[in-house]
């Protein structure tokens, strides 16, 4: 579901909507669709569209990408070596072309991959809608990193997005899979890439009277949800 919201600034809005939705920040996406400047006569609001129950997910490319809630070995937000140094300065220059502002640290390292998170007054707009603009901005970076070290792997987030999303797959699939056990008849969840599916996979292999499966052709398949014989 979706709702859109105004505000003077894009924190009204979000407000606004926290208070209308009776929903925590970590609960629905923002998409900022119109960006007024200010002028003479004008106030120079901001218009913010919402997503939030099961319109929320994002779709997330990174095939083979660990949970994000278990990188957190190794967490130093200096760069330690020049090829980091050159990702955090590529990543900052990125976003400066996009014409937002923002600073990039490291978040994590485990082996050869490493985290990085940004830092700006307009995360939401370099999240994306479904984080889709941050999935295009890890996939850019992941380019240049392999550049450098073809066995970097770099994983980016901004606002804790990336935990916040895999939080709301568990979420709905508990949810889901309570229903088929007590209705008896399965579910389909929304198209997933094989991480997402995984996540749901792991999540569900114990929970009792389900099984799961899944369905479809293509990276982005549906998990069924349906009751174990």
């Amino acid at each position: 579901m979706q709702k859109e919201y105004e505000g003077r600034t894009e924190q009204e809005a979000i407000d606004k909507a926290i208070r209308e939705l009776g929903l925590d920040r970590d609960q629905f996406d923002v998409e900022v669709i119109e960006k007024e400047k200010k002028g003479l006569f004008r106030k120079g609001n901001v218009r913010i569209r919402v997503y939030y129950g099961d319109d929320s997910s994002s779709d997330e490319n990174v095939e083979e990408e660990e949970s994000v809630a278990e990188n957190t070995e190794n967490n130093d937000p200096e760069p330690q070596n020049d090829n980091e140094r050159r990702i955090l300065e590529f990543l900052d220059t990125l976003i400066i072309k996009m014409g937002y502002s923002g600073k990039s640290t490291i978040s994590f390292r485990r082996d050869s991959k490493i985290g990085i998170n940004i830092e700006s007054d307009d995360s939401s707009i370099i999240i994306g809608r479904k984080g889709k603009n941050l999935d295009a901005i890890q996939l850019i970076t992941n380019v240049y990193a392999g550049n450098l070290d073809p066995d970097i792997k770099v994983v980016i987030d901004s606002e804790n997005y990336r935990m916040r999303h895999e939080e709301q797959i568990i979420r709905s699939a508990y949810r889901t899979a309570a229903d088929v056990r007590r209705t008896g008849r399965s579910r389909l969840l929304d198209p997933m890439n094989p991480f997402e599916r995984r996540l749901v996979h792991t999540a569900l292999n114990d929970f009792d009277g389900v099984e799961t499966k899944s369905e479809g052709d293509g990276l982005y398949k549906q998990v069924r949800i349906l009751p174990k014989k």
